[in-house]
């Protein structure tokens, strides 16, 4: 399909839940801020565990959230309940009447790099302590990696498209890039886009743990999670959701609703050299860049801001630097980046819809948030990552980039919304 006959798409609604903040503006105002959402978790302690610290959601009780519905807080996974409230959000942000739509036109697309690992814990536990007979009736809907795109159809009564994608640490940017070729091949004309995660549980800690990936610098969680920085020990988890409305833009334009951004491109690709090494040439990381500005008609230098993964990892941050210089040249040097998770973690397969409600913003804003603890200068990151406080800038095109385990890079292209 050429670009010409391509139906262009908008965001028009926006909803998260982060380690700081449980609704748009109050992450947004805090990530523009830097401000940490990194903190100990007991739980974590008492389990002996060489990590200690967590970007988890704070305050946030599922059953207020979604309308004293307790039962259905009972069926569901906090994964679930994650992903539906910040759906919730992103529907009333966007202004959409349901009630006035075609529902078989409007879909849901959510990722997810684990799904219901509480619920996968629980009955494990349940298993081995008492008896097979005793595993809970819900258990495997609870904890399938698809129930958050299923409970968020079921919830808003969604017709259309329907299901999650599953590429680890990429799987939010995978479910945004196809989202957007679901509307621009007239598949749907809405799309709840995004991804949830909620694996920020004693197992999920333990398995990163013992894969040496975590940072440990316990006694410093503010400190902890700082990409690009020669300090850095390795990443911080995080949990959370994010939920984006992708909309055909003649039906927003119909309606009237507010626009944040235009969906400009898409960029996929994998690095076909380690399941959870990236691969040191950069190569994947900076073909995914180069569709997605392909993808959207543009050029390496209209690139004003990149998301970038960014995880405070050695490996992956001198890689992502690596690719950002190979795919854009001497403008690499002009681009201004930053990453997210330097504030709540990583949030695994939700990562990319959080960071994408933040790179939205920041063309709507124009305001790029800011790398937190980038205090030591790495000779091999040495590009700017916007490093401890928010920046103005008028953000003409962005890139947000997500890589993930099994060598997955994906990458979304976002530009200011013309006529």
């Amino acid at each position: 399909m050429s670009q010409n006959s391509r139906r262009r798409v908008v965001i028009t609604g926006l909803g998260a839940i982060s380690a700081i903040g449980n609704d748009v503006p109050t992450f947004w105002q805090a990530a523009i801020r830097g401000e940490n959402g990194i903190g100990t978790c007991e739980d974590f302690k008492q389990a002996e565990l060489t990590t200690t610290i967590a970007g988890r959601v704070k305050n946030f009780d599922a059953t207020e959230a979604l309308g004293g519905d307790r039962k259905y807080v009972r069926q569901t996974d906090p994964v679930v309940h994650f992903a539906v409230v910040s759906a919730q959000e992103a529907l009333r942000d966007s202004g959409l009447d349901l009630e006035k739509e075609d529902r078989t036109r409007i879909g849901a697309i959510i990722g997810s790099g684990i799904g219901g690992l509480e619920e996968i814990y629980d009955g494990n536990h349940t298993l081995i302590t008492r008896h097979a007979n005793r595993i809970k009736p819900l258990f495997v809907p609870k904890m399938m990696l698809n129930a958050p795109a299923g409970n968020v159809a079921i919830r808003f009564g969604l017709k259309g498209p329907n299901f999650a994608t599953a590429s680890a640490c990429a799987s939010a940017n995978h479910a945004l890039g196809m989202a957007l070729r679901t509307i621009q091949y007239g598949d749907a004309d809405i799309i709840f886009a995004g991804g949830s995660e909620a694996a920020c549980t004693v197992l999920g800690m333990a398995g990163f743990c013992s894969a040496r990936a975590l940072s440990q610098r316990n006694d410093e969680p503010e400190k902890a999670s700082r990409p690009f920085d020669k300090e850095r020990d390795g990443f911080v988890m995080g949990e959370g959701a994010g939920t984006l409305i992708f909309e055909e833009l003649e039906h927003a334009k119909a309606r009237g609703a507010k626009i944040y951004a235009e969906v400009a491109g898409f960029g996929m690709t994998d690095d076909a050299y380690h399941m959870t090494s990236p691969s040191e040439d950069g190569d994947g990381a900076m073909r995914s860049m180069q569709n997605a500005v392909k993808d959207a008609g543009a050029k390496p230098e209209d690139v004003t801001y990149i998301n970038a993964h960014g995880t405070s990892t050695e490996y992956n941050d001198k890689t992502e630097t690596l690719a950002m210089k190979k795919a854009f040249g001497d403008h690499a040097k002009k681009l201004l980046i930053s990453s997210t998770k330097s504030m709540i973690g990583h949030l695994l397969g939700a990562s990319g819809a959080v960071e994408l409600v933040a790179t939205a913003m920041a063309i709507k804003e124009g305001m790029v948030p800011p790398t937190r603890n980038l205090t030591v200068p790495d000779p091999d990151c040495d590009l700017d990552y916007v490093p401890h406080e928010g920046r103005t800038a008028d953000v003409e095109m962005a890139l947000s980039n997500s890589f993930g385990f099994g060598g997955h890079n994906a990458t979304i292209a976002l530009r200011k919304y013309r006529e």
